[in-house]
C-alpha cells in the first residue's frame, strides 16, 4: 500500500541525518535544521509535481497546524504527514483530529486566530459556503490542475481552485449474489433497464403462504429519495433551473420517477414500505435480495455485514441507451489552506499540498477506505481500486455523472418527505413534488446557493 511512501521516508532519513541533529518530542518542534536541500529523491506526478529537492522556509524550522477528523482507520494522514516531516524535517506538522460533530462549530472560529490557527484543514463541500471566506487558492497552474483532476472544472472559482476531488461517490446497485444462484440468475440477467430490474427482482421476490413478504427482490426504503434525485438526470432533466438556483421537481420526469418507484412496490411487489426501515440492514442481513446504495454501503457491509457475498452493477437505465448522465456523484474532497496564515506557513502548506495531491499510495488508500472512484487521472485504471465493487461498477461511463454542487439540505430532506407521503400516504404525486420544490425554493432564497450542473460535460440547459 505505502511502497512508495517507505521508499521515500528511507531516503528521507538519510537527508534528516545529513541536515543536522535533533527532532520533536510529541507535538514540541526542538529546533531541527535542513541544510541539505537535495534529497537525492525522484521529482513525482505528471502534471502537478512534487519536488522534494529543495529546502522549505530556508531549512529553519516552522511548526503548522493541520486540522482533521479523527482518523482512526488505518491512519492514512498521519502517515502522510509522517512521511512529508521525512524528507523535511525542518517541518513539525501537527496533526489535530476532531470529531464530525464539532469540527464545523470549531474550525471556522480556529480559521480567523491567522497563524495561531490550523494552516491546512479538512474540507467537506457541504461546508462550502462556511469555508470559503476563509481559504486560499491552490498555487498551481489551472492547467495542470485540469489534467491531472478529471472534475476539477466543477470546482474552479474566477480562474482559481480552493480544493478538488479526490475520489467520487455515487450510486449501484448491490446484488446477493447467493440468493441470486439460487433464482437461476447469472450475469448474463444483469438488468440493463429499470423494467428488467423490477422482472429480475420478482424473481427474488419471496413470500409465504399467507401472501407476506419475507424476501424483498429490490429493497429502498430509507434510501428512496436518494434514488428518486438521482433519476432525474437519466431521464435529461437537470435538478435546478437555468440560473442554478432554484429546484425544479415537479415536471414530467419526477412524476415518472416517483411513479416509477412506487410500481416497483405497488405494481411489481418485488418490496414493501413495511418490509424493514433500512434498506441496507435489510440487505445485510440477508433478507432482501437487491438494494441501491452509494459506496459507503460498501463499509457498512464490511463493518456490520461480512458474512454477505454481494456483487454489484451499475444502475439500470429508463430505455438501456446511454443517458444524459447515469447518477449524480458527491466528490470526497481534499484538503484546505487558510488564507489568515503567515507566509512562512503558507509555503509549507503549498508544498504540503503537491505531496499531496501526487501521492499515489494516498489517494488509493484514502479511494479505498470512502469506496470512491480516483479523480487523480494516474489512478482511474488502477487495479487495486478497480477491484472494489462501487468502483468497478461504474468506471465504464464515469464521464456520464454528473455533480449539482453541494446538496443543500432542504432538497435531500423535502425529497425524502415527498417519497413516504406517496409511498406511505398515498399523496398524489404531482401535488406531492410541487409543494416539495414550493418549500425547497422558499429555503434556497434564503441561501447563496447556486448549482454546479452547468459545468458538467454533457450539459444541456434547461
Amino acid at each position: 500500500m505505502w511502497k512508495k511512501g517507505i521508499a521515500l521516508l528511507a531516503a528521507a532519513a538519510l537527508a534528516m541525518t545529513l541536515g543536522g541533529c535533533g527532532g520533536k518530542a510529541g507535538n514540541v518542534e526542538t529546533g531541527v535544521r535542513d541544510t541539505q536541500a537535495d534529497k537525492g529523491l525522484p521529482v513525482v506526478g505528471d502534471h502537478i509535481k512534487f519536488d522534494p529537492n529543495k529546502l522549505i522556509n530556508n531549512g529553519e524550522p516552522i511548526t503548522v497546524n493541520y486540522w482533521y477528523l479523527t482518523d482512526t482507520t488505518d491512519h492514512i494522514n498521519q502517515k502522510l504527514v509522517d512521511a512529508y516531516e521525512a524528507i523535511h524535517p525542518n517541518v513539525t506538522i501537527n496533526f489535530v483530529e476532531n470529531p464530525w460533530d464539532s469540527i464545523w462549530t470549531k474550525l471556522p472560529l480556529a480559521l480567523q486566530r491567522g497563524e495561531n490557527g490550523p494552516t491546512m484543514f479538512f474540507v467537506h463541500n457541504s461546508y462550502e459556503d462556511l469555508l470559503l471566506p476563509y481559504m486560499e487558492p491552490y498555487d498551481i497552474p489551472l492547467d495542470d490542475i485540469l489534467a491531472d483532476y478529471t472534475t476539477a472544472a466543477s470546482h474552479v472559482i474566477d480562474g482559481k481552485v480552493y480544493y478538488l476531488d479526490y475520489g467520487m461517490m455515487t450510486g449501484a446497485v448491490y446484488y446477493n449474489k447467493k440468493l441470486w444462484a439460487e433464482a437461476g440468475l447469472t450475469d448474463a440477467d444483469i438488468p440493463k433497464t429499470w423494467d428488467e430490474l423490477a422482472r429480475v427482482a420478482q424473481k427474488l421476490t419471496k413470500r409465504d403462504a399467507n401472501g407476506n413478504l419475507t424476501q424483498a427482490g429490490f429493497n429502498f426504503n430509507n434510501n428512496g429519495s436518494f434514488m428518486l434525485l438521482d433519476l432525474y438526470y437519466q431521464r435529461g432533466q437537470n435538478i435546478f433551473d437555468a440560473s442554478g438556483k432554484k429546484a425544479t421537481l415537479n415536471n414530467e420526469a419526477g412524476r415518472a420517477n416517483l411513479q416509477m418507484l412506487k410500481d416497483l412496490y405497488d405494481k411489481y411487489k418485488v418490496g414493501d414500505v413495511h418490509f424493514g426501515t433500512d434498506c441496507v440492514q435489510s440487505f445485510g442481513q440477508g433478507q432482501s435480495a437487491m438494494t441501491y446504495r452509494w459506496g459507503n454501503c460498501v463499509n457498512d457491509m464490511k463493518n456490520n455485514y461480512p458474512d454477505i457475498e454481494y456483487g454489484t452493477f451499475e444502475v439500470p437505465t429508463v430505455d438501456g441507451k446511454t443517458p444524459y448522465a447515469y447518477d449524480r456523484y458527491n466528490g470526497e474532497s481534499t484538503m484546505g489552506i487558510n488564507k489568515n496564515a503567515n507566509a512562512a506557513q503558507k509555503e509549507v502548506a503549498q508544498d504540503f499540498l503537491k505531496f499531496y495531491l501526487t501521492n499515489e499510495d494516498y489517494l488509493r488508500a484514502m479511494c479505498e477506505q470512502n469506496s470512491v472512484f480516483p479523480c487523480y487521472a494516474p489512478l482511474q485504471n488502477d487495479p487495486e481500486l478497480m477491484a472494489s465493487p462501487a468502483v468497478s461498477a461504474v468506471k465504464e461511463h464515469i464521464d456520464r455523472y454528473v455533480w449539482p454542487g453541494p446538496m443543500p439540505a432542504t432538497l435531500e430532506n423535502n425529497m425524502k418527505i415527498a417519497v413516504e407521503d406517496v409511498l406511505y400516504n398515498g399523496k398524489d404525486i404531482s401535488d406531492t413534488l410541487q409543494t416539495a420544490e414550493d418549500t425547497i425554493n422558499i429555503d434556497l432564497a434564503n441561501t447563496n446557493f447556486v448549482s454546479a450542473e452547468n459545468k458538467y460535460k454533457y450539459y444541456k440547459a434547461p
